[in-house]
């Protein structure tokens, strides 16, 4: 399947203001399963792009401006090649099919910081209940993570949220409401719990059941988030709890961390008053629709 991805953010000011380096994570990471097939970035006013990878091989843009503005605007074009199977089958290492299981020393080390939880854990809250969903030992691990991956949307409503950062898993468990960042990290830091190794991802989803019209199916949405979890052989797999799915179908991944709050898209600052900023907006379309005339910038950004 094709994917089409357009995402704009706009930042307006009520005077020109000198607008500071933009740090962007807007390019998708390509995998067995997805390959890029066209990118454009572009910025108004114009700007100057240096590209780099940060610890985790995230492709990172930066850009400088040269000009007064009153309103930046950042467009991101993706098309992207998603051939990721709906219903995968994993090859897990044969020691790994039952929960609990231990990583080799080798694996431990280079997961590092991927094996422990983000956030403080008050009273042992959050693990006593990714503990509950431990049926019995052993278990079925791909079970137990489904699991845990329900149970992080059972009884939590979804909520767009529109303000930065993430909540800490306890709240989200004491609203009973979550983006799908805050939905998440609950998981993440649920299987930490468990002992296994998460990372956090951004990127775009698509959902094809959007569109019941028999034309072009194209989705107005947002960034989306989700996790992953490594287990031996198999490598890393895709869970994504507020959709209650496993497996990369219909996702785009443009960055992972260790934790979903550093991989905002679109990070910057400007110089002027504070009441210059007047507002931001961020549109993002998805559509399995080819995009026209991508064949003369393979790959490009």
């Amino acid at each position: 399947m094709r994917l089409h991805i357009s995402h704009t953010t706009s930042y307006t000011y009520r005077d020109p203001v000198v607008l500071l380096p933009h740090r962007m994570m807007l390019s998708p990471r390509a995998s067995p399963v997805l390959s890029p097939v066209f990118a454009e970035l572009r910025c108004t006013p114009a700007a100057e792009l240096a590209w780099t990878q940060d610890v985790f091989g995230n492709l990172i843009a930066t850009a400088t401006f040269s000009h007064f503005a009153t309103r930046l605007e950042i467009r991101s074009l993706l098309v992207v090649e998603q051939t990721a199977d709906a219903w995968p089958v994993f090859n897990i290492a044969p020691h790994a099919h039952s929960y609990p299981f231990r990583y080799s020393e080798r694996e431990r080390s280079d997961l590092g910081g991927l094996l422990a939880p983000v956030h403080p854990d008050p009273g042992g809250r959050l693990a006593t209940w990714a503990r509950a969903l431990v049926r019995s030992e052993p278990t079925d691990t791909l079970a137990l993570l489904q699991d845990v991956s329900a149970a992080s949307q059972n009884g939590i409503a979804y909520v767009a949220r529109e303000s930065e950062g993430t909540q800490l898993p306890g709240i989200t468990l004491d609203l009973g409401s979550g983006s799908c960042r805050d939905i998440a990290m609950l998981f993440i830091e649920a299987v930490r719990h468990l002992g296994f190794a998460a990372r956090a991802v951004s990127g775009y989803a698509f959902d094809p059941r959007a569109d019941g019209s028999g034309g072009p199916e194209r989705q107005h949405d947002a960034t989306h988030a989700w996790a992953e979890v490594y287990l031996p052989c198999a490598g890393w797999i895709a869970f994504d709890p507020t959709n209650r799915r496993m497996g990369e179908a219909n996702l785009v991944p443009v960055a992972v961390g260790r934790d979903i709050a550093r991989l905002s898209p679109v990070e910057g600052h400007y110089l002027g008053p504070a009441a210059a900023f007047l507002g931001m907006t961020v549109e993002v379309m998805v559509s399995a629709a080819p995009l026209q005339n991508t064949a003369s910038n393979p790959g490009g950004a």
